[in-house]
């Protein structure tokens, strides 16, 4: 890549001393502390050092600076107190408002925006993610050439808002930028094509798929590591993973199963990483069964399965999909999986796992423990299998190809051996049926 590419985090940004701003809008219902913590989260996940939080109601957004005129002193005075080097506003931010921001705390601003794409700058470890990242960055860092950039003079590598500028030349004009947006357009829209290609491949084989979506930080990792017995980076921390993974699983009933896990979804998300990560995320819509991971402990599981589920919405996953309705983008439903029951007190526990037991379209586990993962291969392979027919079948007892591929891509339900030949029942995927049956007809 040319001179857009990211080096690591210098020493600047990392351990740089944080301040976080929230406003409350009374159109979020959404608990205060909750918003703050992970404010808080997204700071560290760059290895910021937050030494204050600031919530502050705001009844009518302020053009000029969001923020009414009292609570940007109040802001200002909270930096020069803890000595803060950046301010973290968990908001989006105008160009003019994070200018006027900057002049009122004399220290650098950064707005919700901006911090989720240093994250997923930082994060990104495909060629395919750091074009996705440089497209989103570039789209937002357009709008916002009628800055000074004063805090930005450095010229070393990087094109964070934190790293400095590096050689993508902030005073660069607009049609550089449009230049450069154009082609990272065509090589995404050229790994569009190629992931097509590798999806119609798997339907040939066919495998089903079965993709990990939810809120970040939910534990899909996790979970994804307890299924595959992988290593996929896997912490406490926000936006973990940013590039796709996938991985061979077998389930009862199916020999192989491509499990695929996603970026961890968050509220307000840019909408530059909406549209930039649109390739990435189509490995959802391209799922036979999604698995959608929720927090079930977290204060705010229910409103992150609505960010999920709009975020879903936004890369043309409606809402009917959710039910396997009749319309939907996506050719199986979405089964909900509460996970970290580890965290939760033995009442609160013990009703989720009941009413989770009560319902289809739910299973209740812990990926941390293993609690409940058994039942969850169960159901997911109960849902691939959902068109799955029993056939019953009579076969040489000489022929054991045959009858070890029966028991590899099939669930035998029951087998008897009388003198040379055995009858076995089957059941079997519509796609695993043809298979066996052009298999049979090519082995006579």
């Amino acid at each position: 890549m040319s001179g857009f590419q990211r080096e690591t985090v210098d020493e600047v940004t990392r351990g740089a001393r944080a301040v976080i701003a929230l406003p409350e809008r009374s159109d979020v219902l959404r608990d205060t502390e909750s918003r703050l913590e992970e404010a808080a989260g997204l700071a560290a996940a760059i290895g910021l050092d937050v030494v204050d939080r600031l919530s502050f109601r705001v009844r009518q957004p302020k053009p000029a600076t969001l923020f009414g005129s009292g609570q940007v002193e109040q802001i200002a005075l909270a930096a020069r107190m803890v000595e803060a080097e950046l301010v973290v506003v968990d908001a989006a931010l105008t160009p003019v408002q994070q200018q006027n921001l900057e002049k009122a705390a004399q220290t650098k601003v950064i707005d919700r925006t901006g911090l989720i794409l240093e994250i997923f700058g930082e994060r990104a470890a495909t060629a395919e993610g750091r074009l996705q990242v440089e497209l989103a960055h570039l789209d937002y860092q357009a709008g916002r050439l009628v800055r000074s950039w004063t805090h930005l003079e450095r010229q070393r590598g990087g094109f964070g808002f934190l790293g400095g500028p590096g050689e993508t030349q902030i005073e660069a004009d607009r049609r550089m930028i449009r230049d450069r947006m154009a082609k990272l357009r065509r090589e995404l829209e050229q790994v569009r094509k190629t992931r097509g290609l590798h999806r119609a491949r798997r339907e040939r084989a066919p495998w089903p798929v079965v993709a990990l979506v939810g809120y970040t930080n939910a534990g899909k990792s996790t979970l994804f590591n307890r299924m595959t017995g992988a290593e996929v980076m896997a912490e406490n921390l926000l936006f973990a993973t940013l590039d796709p993974t996938m991985r061979q699983i077998s389930l009862p009933g199916l020999d192989k199963v491509i499990l695929s896990d996603t970026v961890g979804f968050v509220s307000d998300l840019p909408t530059q990483l909406v549209a930039a990560f649109r390739a990435t995320l189509e490995e959802v819509t391209a799922a036979d069964l999604i698995l959608h991971v929720r927090d079930i402990a977290h204060p705010d599981s229910d409103a992150q399965r609505a960010d999920v589920l709009a975020v879903l919405g936004e890369i043309g996953v409606g809402p009917e999909a959710e039910i396997g309705g009749e319309g939907s983008d996506l050719p199986a439903p979405i089964l909900e999986v509460w996970n970290k029951l580890d965290a939760l007190d033995p009442e609160e526990r013990e009703r989720l796992t009941t009413e989770a037991h009560r319902r289809e379209d739910v299973a209740a586990i812990s990926a941390l423990t293993g609690e409940g993962i058994d039942a969850l291969r169960r159901i997911v392979s109960d849902r691939l299998l959902a068109g799955a027919e029993i056939h019953r079948l009579t076969l040489p007892v000489a022929d054991g190809a045959a009858i070890a591929w029966l028991h590899e891509h099939g669930e035998v339900l029951a087998q008897e051996v009388e003198a040379e030949t055995m009858t076995l029942d089957v059941r079997l995927a519509p796609a695993e049926w043809d298979r066996f049956q052009v298999r049979n007809a090519a082995a006579r």
